[in-house]
């Protein structure tokens, strides 16, 4: 059965959602509706769960210790629901190091379909474990942000700490 906790984090809350001891679901609080568009209701979030269990402690402590600037790689148990080829594409987010970022159309060139850079960008947008599989990476060709769920503060603010920028700050905090 699925479930689900909010732990507080330097961007806002996150919803945390498990089924069977894996992580299904990391979503940001979003700063309006239409970045909410692609998130489940509260009714579909399952019942509130024991912070202290897992996965939901391990992926607490992990997070904390991302936001910390001390861990660059998550090694939570994931099963992000999606279709054969979303699925494909958030395995390939996790390909995309720590610091770095990619292009939609190096995305699709990644999954062999360089074509596809439309569904690719449709795919990361689903993406339901937000930060975890890292679809804040993803720019647009011009090197220039493009659209995230939690705001482009938020995008902003993950890709300034990964890219060792100190402790960055976010508008509005």
């Amino acid at each position: 059965m699925q479930a689900h906790v909010i732990i507080d984090s330097p961007i806002g809350p996150l919803t945390l959602v498990a089924e069977e001891g894996n992580l299904t679901g990391l979503y940001l609080d979003a700063p309006d509706a239409g970045a909410r568009r692609h998130q489940p209701a509260a009714d579909d979030l399952g019942p509130a769960a024991d912070a202290a269990s897992e996965p939901f402690a391990a992926a607490a402590m992990q997070l904390a210790a991302y936001f910390n600037g001390g861990l660059t790689d998550f090694s939570l148990p994931l099963a992000p629901v999606g279709t054969p080829f979303q699925r494909e594409v958030w395995a390939c987010l996790l390909q995309i190091p720590y610091g770095d970022t990619w292009s939609y159309g190096q995305l699709a060139a990644k999954i062999g379909n360089p074509a596809a850079v439309r569904a690719v960008g449709l795919a990361n947008g689903r993406n339901p474990i937000a930060i975890v599989i890292p679809c804040h990476r993803v720019i647009g060709a011009d090197g220039s942000l493009t659209g995230y769920g939690g705001g482009l503060d938020r995008k902003r603010y993950l890709l300034g700490l990964e890219a060792g920028a100190g402790q960055p700050t976010l508008q509005g905090r």
